[in-house]
Formats: structure tokens, C-alpha cells, sequence
């Protein structure tokens, strides 16, 4: 069970078909169900969050707290030593689509109680704001509908918690979330990739995973010499890659007229990070210079917040879900 974030389902699934790593059964919210014939290679996946080993479906799990019960014999009965090592205990995370007579932290007790017991290990509950040690082992319990899943993590940590991610910024892209957008740019011989608002430089790191080209050319332009700092740090894990990082206005990018073939931008949006520079007005600047730079039969795949910006034929939209808010994740090609 592949975990993702609300909107990309169906992009996840794609991946996993594209890549070989399994077929997929199902989408739920959040979630993409699929059956591999082994581990080995799910980690590799980039647009999910997570990967877990569905270990027990349950059936008839209503709103009310009989529910409870009903997910504690479920966890009782599973063979939990066969399905993963002791650790130093076991840590659970429950979440749910609607409303219900119980809570999340009810949940996890329920679960993580029963799980612990055969393992001798301890149960560290969530309810009182503790952090489980990071050896612990997760699990996870999502109830949609009348149907619950009770859920192992496959690696030692989310996949979303990239090992090239050693610096960050305020407002810094999502990974799978970039990974997305990488996806969606459909890269294939692209020669040069161009982020003018690079932050942290999450997605261009995550478009040069994905890049078909051999000798494809990633530039990153930001206002903040913070930010490049950061990219450069993070980049550094990738040193096969020909990342290019420099400061500038995003409303006079450095590059010529039609040299670009795809564009991939998180443009700032006020809550997190200000705009600054020319485009400290509205964003304006920034499109007349990504239709200027994009060759003919280019692309831009921008997360946008504030609707469509003009001169662009939009070829997609995948509306997300993040940090609360609803961006639109569009596929725009020059008009």
C-alpha cells in the first residue's frame, strides 16, 4: 500500500505501473493499493509518501466504538513477529475520512497495544504529544468507509523523507509533490530544465531522478542567496548531475528567448515565503518570462494557488491537498 498525498493518487499508480513494481489494485483516499512480487524495489518509488505491507483488511468497522474492539482483535491476530523484527518497540498511526465516535489516538492505543504484546516490546503512544523512538517499529491504521487497514512501514522511515534533504528553507516543496510535477512535465529527451523559484531545490533534484536525457541541464534561479545555499548542499548528494544554481530576479530570468523545454515552478505565494524583487507586486513578471524562455513545443508544470495565469493553454490540472491548502498542480504549454 503505496500512502500519497490527497489529489496524486492516481500519479502514484502511475508510477508503479510505469516502473515495473507492481499491479495495482485499487485507489483510496490517500492511498494506492497494488501487489508486488517483492520489496526490493518499492523504496525507489519518488511521487509516494509511504509504503507499507498491508497486513490485515477489516471489514464492518462502523462509527461507533465497537469499532475499537473489532480493530484490537484484528491486530491480536496477526503473526506480527513473522511480519517484522522487535525493534525497540512499536509506534502506531491511525486516520480516518469522516466522522467517528472515537478518535485517532483511541485508535492507535487500540492497535498498538495488541501488536507490542507478542514482540515484548513496548507501545509508545502518540495521545500525550511523546515522539516514539526512531527504532520503533510502524505501523499504520486507516479506516474509509466501513473498511480498515492495518499496516506496516516497509523501510525505517517515510519515503518522503529524502536522504538528499540535509538543508531546508522556509516554504520548501513537498518532495513527492515535486516528484509530481516532474512526473507531469513528461521529460523524456528534454535538454534543459528550468526552476526560477528553486528554494531548497526539491524539484529539480527530483526532476533530474526522472530525466530521460543523459546530458539534460538543470538551472535554478532564486531571489534568496539562503535558498541556493541549500540547493547546493542538497544537489551535492546527486554530484552526477549538472545542476546549475544562481541568484535572480525570477521576472528577468538570465536565459535566452525559446531556450528552455520544460519549466517547473513553485511560485512564491505570500503565507510562506513573501515574493520579493519584480515580483513583489503579483506574479505577472514571472509568466511573461517563463512564456519568453519556453521553446515553441516546451512545457511548464507549476503549482499554482491563485488560478490559471493568462497566455498559457492548460493541457492538465491535478488539484492537491497541502499544508491545508488546495493548490493546482498544471500542465501549461505557450499559447
Amino acid at each position: 500500500m503505496a500512502r500519497a498525498v490527497s489529489g496524486i493518487e492516481p500519479l502514484v499508480a502511475m508510477e508503479i505501473r510505469r516502473s515495473g513494481l507492481g499491479v495495482v489494485r485499487g485507489l483510496r483516499h490517500r492511498e494506492v493499493w497494488f501487489e508486488a512480487p517483492s520489496q526490493a524495489d518499492l523504496l525507489s518509488l519518488r511521487t509516494a509518501d509511504d509504503v507499507l505491507l498491508a497486513a490485515a483488511v477489516v471489514d464492518g468497522i462502523g462509527h461507533g466504538r465497537s469499532a475499537l474492539r473489532r480493530l484490537a482483535r484484528a491486530a491480536r491476530e496477526l503473526d506480527v513477529g513473522r511480519l517484522t523484527p522487535s525493534g525497540l518497540g512499536v509506534e502506531v498511526s491511525a486516520s480516518f475520512v469522516g466522522r467517528r465516535n472515537y478518535t485517532r489516538f483511541e485508535i492507535e492505543d487500540a492497535v498498538g497495544a495488541e501488536l507490542a504484546r507478542p514482540l515484548r516490546v513496548p507501545y509508545h503512544s502518540r495521545r500525550e504529544g511523546g515522539r516514539p523512538p526512531r527504532a520503533a517499529r510502524s505501523w499504520r491504521v486507516t479506516i474509509e468507509g466501513d473498511q480498515a487497514v492495518i499496516a506496516v512501514r516497509v523501510a525505517d522511515r517515510p519515503l518522503h523523507r529524502r536522504a538528499y534533504k540535509t538543508a531546508s528553507i522556509r516554504g520548501t516543496l513537498h518532495p513527492p509533490v515535486a516528484a509530481a510535477m516532474a512526473q507531469l512535465a513528461r521529460l523524456g529527451e528534454a535538454r534543459t530544465v528550468l526552476d526560477p523559484c528553486c528554494g531548497a531545490g526539491t524539484t529539480l533534484i527530483e526532476a533530474g531522478a526522472l530525466a530521460g536525457a543523459p546530458g539534460v541541464r538543470l538551472a535554478g534561479f532564486d531571489h534568496d542567496p539562503a535558498a541556493l545555499a541549500a540547493a547546493t548542499a542538497n544537489a551535492a548528494t546527486d554530484a552526477g548531475k549538472p545542476f546549475a544554481w544562481a541568484v535572480a530576479d525570477a521576472g528577468r530570468i538570465p536565459m535566452a528567448g525559446g531556450s528552455v523545454d520544460r519549466v517547473l515552478v513553485n511560485p512564491p505565494w505570500g503565507r510562506q515565503v513573501p515574493p520579493r524583487g519584480s515580483l513583489t507586486r503579483d506574479l505577472g513578471p514571472l509568466w511573461r518570462e517563463v512564456r519568453r524562455v519556453l521553446a515553441p513545443d516546451g512545457l511548464a508544470v507549476a503549482l499554482v494557488h491563485d488560478g490559471i495565469p493568462r497566455g498559457f493553454a492548460v493541457e492538465e490540472a491535478v488539484q492537491v491537498s497541502l499544508m491545508g491548502q488546495h493548490p493546482v498542480i498544471t500542465v501549461l504549454s505557450p499559447r
